[in-house]
């Protein structure tokens, strides 16, 4: 690697040796925690639950709630786009990477129990989506310094397994809290106060049980991986100043490694294109393959578990093969998944004497797209940890999240389209199938940019002194 370090800057293997014994079980563990207990806002709030509930016709109609929740998550997207590379700087100069991490999570856990008070109504679908969209934001901050923190936790030769590993605990956090929810909330094993659905009970005790969950799985990474060293003069300069810092350290890095530029507009777009299959997943289940709340739900259990399997696998992989050929198999198999549900829609066909419905089409073919999302988004967090400079692992995983909101119309604008050119050309209640073609045109894309991107062992990385 390529570095001209600062010269306040530390050896670089130092931010490995801060986490002293940064190899151990116990503190990937803790590390790890914090994914697991991510999935709460992940997979129950934003995903498959909560935001299923925001877009019912309790809050003015599926099209109508949908759009206000896409508006919301855009004003945040910009928010996290200029605010995250300088947040991240910033922790990571003034010593303070856990601090932030803390804070932020904290805000997150405020804000997801504040969903309690959302009730099924019009007049709280503002509400609502100002909660998730500030959860959203709060959460993204402290992403770019949990990812900063892989490499504190992990060595040049297991990284990509500890990512895979995090991401693992994530799907399993999610099975985990997901099977509570459906058990205590939703499909309840016993009578008690939670199960009652009158002005949705159980769907807004949700949301505090997904905050108890988070908070708590958070806490073991704050105490078992010791906070960075503080760097004097990097952390002295002002606000406005770490932006001049940012955009000096961007010139180093496209003069030192441009393909690190390349890479992070590669994942941008094929990382919306991922999120965009999370985000809309439960809502196309509902409502093209007609599944109730509760089969929303046991598809989701079943495809964390399918996930947990993928990332790990890839992860194992990532080590072996390289980051950049983990991701792109992970997206060609997430095009034929995806093309195959688009194709095949909720009609029923016989293939081999077989029966074939719509809902053994998305319960297989979604199932695929799970299996290959985990690897993908492993390994674009690890091909970024292998390539930043020792101490600006948050800064650069800021310009990570910057990139990826710069471009977070792209899946959730194409869906729109595609619905709105398809709505008057198919039969009614068929037009959000085609919404699918529109996430498949941004993996698509994702893929494309990445195939000429170097490896990340072929490319170096300057680093800049903060003055």
């Amino acid at each position: 690697m390529n570095t001209a370090a600062a010269p306040e800057a530390q050896h670089p293997a130092s931010e490995l040796a801060s986490g002293a014994s940064v190899s151990s079980k116990g503190r990937i563990l803790a590390w790890a925690s914090w994914d697991w207990g991510s999935a709460a806002f992940n997979a129950v709030m934003t995903t498959f639950v909560f935001t299923v509930y925001l877009t019912s016709q309790s809050f003015g109609g599926e099209d109508a709630a949908s759009a206000s929740l896409g508006g919301a998550l855009a004003i945040a997207g910009a928010v996290i786009a200029l605010l995250a590379p300088v947040t991240g700087q910033r922790s990571d100069a003034g010593g303070r990477r856990k601090l932030w991490l803390g804070v932020n999570s904290a805000a997150v856990a405020v804000l997801t129990a504040l969903c309690f008070f959302v009730y099924p109504q019009p007049g709280f679908l503002l509400l609502g989506v100002s909660l998730i969209a500030l959860g959203n934001i709060f959460f993204e901050f402290a992403g770019v310094n949990y990812n900063a923190m892989l490499s504190q936790v992990s060595t040049p030769a297991n990284i990509g397994k500890v990512s895979g590993f995090g991401w693992g605990m994530g799907y399993l956090g999610g099975i985990v809290a997901l099977l509570i929810v459906l058990q205590l909330f939703v499909q309840p094993s016993f009578h008690w106060f939670g199960a009652s659905t009158d002005n949705a009970l159980n769907i807004r005790l949700v949301a505090v049980f997904s905050a108890l969950w988070f908070f708590v799985f958070a806490l073991p990474v704050l105490f078992a991986v010791p906070e960075l060293p503080r760097r004097t003069q990097a952390a002295q300069i002002g606000f406005l100043q770490s932006y001049g810092l940012l955009f000096r350290r961007i010139g180093a890095i496209y003069k030192s490694s441009p393909h690190t530029l390349y890479f992070l507009l590669a994942s941008a777009i094929f990382r919306d294109g991922l999120a965009a299959v999370f985000t809309f997943g439960g809502v196309i289940a509902a409502g093209t393959f007609g599944f109730a709340l509760k089969e929303v739900i046991f598809f989701a259990i079943f495809g964390n578990i399918v996930a947990a399997v993928g990332a790990m696998i890839g992860g194992f992989l990532d080590d072996r093969i390289g980051p950049k050929r983990v991701i792109v198999l992970s997206l060609i198999g997430l095009l034929v998944a995806g093309s195959a549900i688009l194709v095949l829609g909720n009609g029923s066909y016989t293939v081999f004497d077989v029966e074939w419905t719509g809902t053994a089409t998305f319960w297989t073919f979604g199932l695929f797209l799970c299996l290959f999302v985990g690897p993908a988004q492993s390994s674009s967090r690890a091909y970024l940890a292998r390539l930043a400079p020792e101490g600006e692992s948050g800064e650069l995983f800021g310009l990570y999240a910057t990139t990826g909101r710069a471009v977070s119309f792209l899946a959730p604008s194409l869906f729109t389209l595609c619905i709105a050119i398809a709505a008057p050309l198919v039969a009614a209640g068929q037009a959000q199938r085609w919404g699918i073609l529109g996430i498949m045109i941004v993996l698509l894309a994702g893929l494309l940019v990445i195939l000429p991107v170097k490896a990340p062992e072929k490319a170096g990385i300057a680093t800049v002194p903060a003055r």
